[in-house]
């Protein structure tokens, strides 16, 4: 293994490490909204395009993992219609509200908006439509990435605009090894889903006592199936995906 490998390791460690400890707080807070959602009947909604997409995907329907989430999905967003065209379209109007007019969202739900560089329109659009309609919004994304890209027309930054925001302390450009002038490794997606997980892992201790636990068990485990096709059943009505 490289010396480069080595210290991508080194600096994530060190990244997870500063998150958890300046970011504790937010964690909680922000599941607190999502417990306090769950007890209402509400969902947690999650947001995000290109690469950070992922993390609506990284929650849905997986082993441990939340049965109230729902991702977002939207094919426009994704590189499924080319890479370039996705690029385009998280750069214009209207294409977050097209996204999420798809979904069955009110002021009972949850809406989690990931964006790295956090100007983006198409995130910063999301947030300004969950503050229109009094839905409590939960952002992870980069402060220092943030001051430093471009805004969109819509000239505001995604943490300014949430309800809570969970700063993943990413550099700007995301990547944080050099080569040749160059920066690779990115890890926001690592990051990002160390944030989340850590949101819903204090859900589930919030929720422990609840008589149907509403976290899925890996299908290859014991009992997998009775748990699981109970939380299916529970959560098909809102989730389109289920």
């Amino acid at each position: 293994m490289s010396r480069l490998t080595k210290n991508y390791l080194t600096k994530i460690n060190s990244i997870l490490d500063k998150i958890l400890k300046e970011e504790k707080n937010k964690i909680v807070s922000s599941a607190k909204l999502i417990r306090d959602s769950y007890k209402r009947g509400g969902q947690l909604y999650i947001f995000g395009t290109g690469h950070s997409r992922l993390l609506g995907e990284e929650a849905f329907h997986r082993a441990g993992g939340f049965a109230a989430a729902c991702p977002i999905r939207d094919d426009n967003l994704t590189f499924k219609k080319g890479a370039k065209k996705a690029t385009s379209l998280e750069r214009t109007p209207n294409i977050a509200k097209k996204a999420l007019s798809k979904y069955k969202i009110t002021n009972k739900d949850i809406l989690m908006i990931v964006s790295n560089s956090g100007v983006n329109h198409a995130p910063v659009e999301a947030a300004m439509i969950a503050k229109q309609k009094k839905i409590k919004s939960i952002a992870i994304t980069s402060v220092k990435y943030s001051k430093k890209a471009p805004l969109s027309d819509l000239n505001k930054r995604l943490y300014e605009i949430v309800d809570v925001y969970i700063d993943n302390k990413i550099p700007p450009g995301d990547s944080i090894i050099n080569i040749n002038k160059f920066s690779v490794g990115p890890v926001s997606t690592i990051t990002g889903s160390f944030i989340l997980n850590s949101i819903l892992i204090e859900v589930a201790d919030m929720l422990k006592l609840e008589k149907i636990f509403p976290f899925y068990i890996s299908s290859n485990m014991p009992n997998a199936d009775r748990n699981n096709n109970k939380l299916e059943n529970k959560f098909r009505k809102n989730n389109p995906h289920l």
